[in-house]
C-alpha cells in the first residue's frame, strides 16, 4: 500500500492530500495512539478531504486532522478488487469485528446432511466438513424454493426430527403421499434409504445430468417400442426436472465442483485481473496483461493456458472458504456488479475461447 506519514506541520499534509488520486480506493488512517480507521471510497482524495483537512468552522462531521500519523491507500479498479481488499485488511486489523465493519453476510447454502444415520436437507449459511453444500443462493428464500422442488423429485424425508424408527410411528403427509420413504415407520432399511440419497447427491453434483439422462434414455426406449403413453410421462417428468435446475441461482453448484473466474479491471494499464475460484475454494488472484514481444502481441490463449497452469491449489479453512465465497456471491448477486464471471464444470475443461471473449469486453470498458 501507498503511505503517507504526517508530521506536525500541517501544511505537508494539505500539500501531500493534493497529490493524491481522486480515483476508487481502499485507505486506512493510523492515529497516533488507537485503533486505526479503514475504509473503501469510489473518490479517494475528495474522501480524504473530508476527513482531513482544515474546517475554519465547527462541524459535526468526523475530522482526524490532529490525530492521525500516517495515511495508508491502494487504488483498486473494480468492486470485487475494493471488496476483497477491505476485507482482508479488515480480517487482519479488526479479527473481533471484521465481519461487522465490512458488513459481510453469509449466503445460503442447500446442505445434505450425510453424517446423519437417514440424511436430510437444510438450508443453511454456515459451512461444514461435513456434509454436501449446493450453492451460493442470492438469498434463503431463493435456496428454500430451490431445496422444496428438489425434494419432490426424490423420496428423501423432509422431517428434522432424529429420527427413531418404529412401526408404530405415526409418520407424515408426505409418507402417505409417497414423497417419502418413509424410514420412521421401517418402511425401508437405512441401506435402501442410502440408495435415493445417492441419487439425490449425484443429481446435485452433475447439475441435473445423472436424472435428466437417465429419463431421457427410459423415454426413447419407450418410444421404440411404441409404448407412447409411458414414453409422454416420462417426457413431463424430463420437462419437470428442467423447471427445478431453472430455480438454481447462476452460480449455485455442489461446492467442491464450483469453479469459475471473475475478469475485472485493473488499475495497471493494459491490464486485467484474475480471480480464480477452484472446487468451491478462493485462489490467489493474477493481473493478466496483454503482452507484446519483438512487436508483435502474445496469443491470449497461450497465456492463459500459462496462467491457469501456474494456479497451485489453495486449500482454505472452513471459516475462510464461507466468508471469500460470501464475497464473491455479494459481487455477483449485486446491482453493482463490474467485470464478468465465467464458471465452468471442471478444471480440465476450461472454455479459454469464452474467457478470451470475457477478457476482451471488459478490457475495452
Amino acid at each position: 500500500m501507498t503511505a503517507i506519514e504526517v508530521t506536525e506541520d500541517l501544511s505537508l499534509l494539505d500539500a501531500a492530500l493534493e497529490t493524491v488520486p481522486d480515483s476508487p480506493a481502499v485507505f486506512v488512517l493510523w492515529p497516533r495512539q488507537g485503533e486505526p480507521y479503514l475504509s473503501r471510497t469510489a473518490r479517494l482524495r475528495r474522501r480524504l478531504h473530508r476527513l482531513l483537512k482544515h474546517r475554519g468552522t465547527p462541524s459535526r462531521l468526523l475530522n482526524l486532522r490532529h490525530t492521525v500519523g500516517r495515511i495508508e491507500y491502494q487504488l483498486t479498479a473494480s468492486r470485487l478488487e475494493s471488496s476483497t481488499l477491505h476485507y482482508e485488511i479488515a480480517r487482519r486489523h479488526f479479527p473481533e469485528t471484521y465481519l461487522d465493519i465490512t458488513r459481510l453476510r453469509m449466503p445460503s447454502y442447500v446442505k445434505i446432511l450425510l453424517g446423519n444415520p437417514f440424511p436430510r436437507s437444510q438450508v443453511t449459511t454456515h459451512l461444514t466438513r461435513g456434509g454436501l453444500f449446493f450453492g451460493p443462493f442470492s438469498s434463503r428464500a431463493s435456496a428454500e424454493r430451490f431445496e422444496g422442488q428438489f425434494l419432490d423429485l426424490f423420496q428423501m424425508r423432509r422431517c428434522q426430527e432424529e429420527l427413531a424408527p418404529s412401526p408404530a410411528h405415526p409418520g407424515c403427509i408426505y409418507g402417505e403421499m409417497a414423497m417419502c420413504l418413509r424410514p420412521c415407520q421401517q418402511v425401508v432399511g437405512p441401506a435402501e434409504y442410502a440408495h435415493e440419497v445417492e441419487r439425490a447427491t449425484e443429481f446435485l453434483f452433475s447439475g441435473g445430468h445423472s436424472l435428466l439422462d437417465a429419463i431421457a434414455r427410459s423415454r426413447d426406449r419407450l418410444s421404440q417400442e411404441m409404448n407412447f403413453e409411458e414414453a409422454a410421462r416420462q417426457h413431463k417428468r424430463f420437462e419437470k426436472v428442467q423447471e427445478v435446475l431453472k430455480l438454481r441461482d447462476e452460480l449455485a453448484a455442489a461446492l467442491d465442483r464450483l469453479h469459475g473466474v471473475a475478469v475485472t479491471r485493473s488499475a495497471a494499464g493494459g491490464s486485467v485481473e484474475l480471480w480464480f475460484v477452484r472446487g468451491g475454494d478462493w485462489q490467489t488472484p493474477q493481473r493478466f496483461s496483454f503482452e507484446v514481444r519483438e512487436g508483435k502481441p502474445v496469443s491470449m490463449d497461450h497465456q492463459l493456458r500459462a496462467a491457469f497452469g501456474a494456479v497451485e491449489p489453495r486449500k482454505l479453512t472452513v471459516r475462510e472458504r464461507q466468508e471469500y465465497l460470501a464475497l464473491l456471491a455479494r459481487w455477483y448477486y449485486s446491482s453493482w456488479r463490474d467485470g464478468e464471471w465465467l464458471g465452468f464444470d471442471s478444471w480440465d475443461d476450461i472454455p479459454y475461447r469464452k474467457l478470451v471473449h470475457a477478457i476482451s469486453r471488459v478490457a475495452r470498458q
